[in-house]
């Protein structure tokens, strides 16, 4: 059983930089595919970024690609460091694990993901 336990959230202003970070217990991230989500009220959980087993990154958009950088260290930590930061990022951030590899098709949809913590507030002011 591995259990996802994020940190790093927080109120930032516009323009700000947050580095939140998601720590594994039970195992470690070798062998997993990794994500970060992130979801508002009264929307549908979206993809923000993922580490794939092969060691490539991926994206969601354009709107975060160059601003949002996600890493592993292969141990038990995942990180996506948020630069340039915009009220529109305004969200709960949940990072999910799942063993073994993704297309990179299945690597953006929610059910693929076997574990997720409990999600961090990420708030940014204008």
């Amino acid at each position: 059983q591995v259990q996802l336990v994020e940190s790093g959230g927080g109120l930032v202003q516009a323009g700000g930089s947050l580095r939140l970070s998601c720590a594994a217990s039970g195992r470690t991230f070798s062998s997993y595919s990794l994500a970060w989500f992130r979801q508002v009220p009264g929307k549908e959980r979206e993809f923000v970024a993922a580490s794939t087993l092969s060691g490539r990154t991926r994206y969601s958009t354009d709107s975060v690609r160059g601003r949002f950088t996600v890493a592993r260290n292969n141990a038990k930590n995942t990180y996506l460091q948020m630069n340039s930061l915009k009220p529109e990022d305004t969200a709960v951030y949940y990072c999910a694990a799942k063993p073994g590899g993704l297309s990179d098709s299945d690597t953006r949809l929610v059910y693929p993901y076997t574990y997720w913590g409990q999600g961090t507030q990420v708030t940014v002011s204008s």
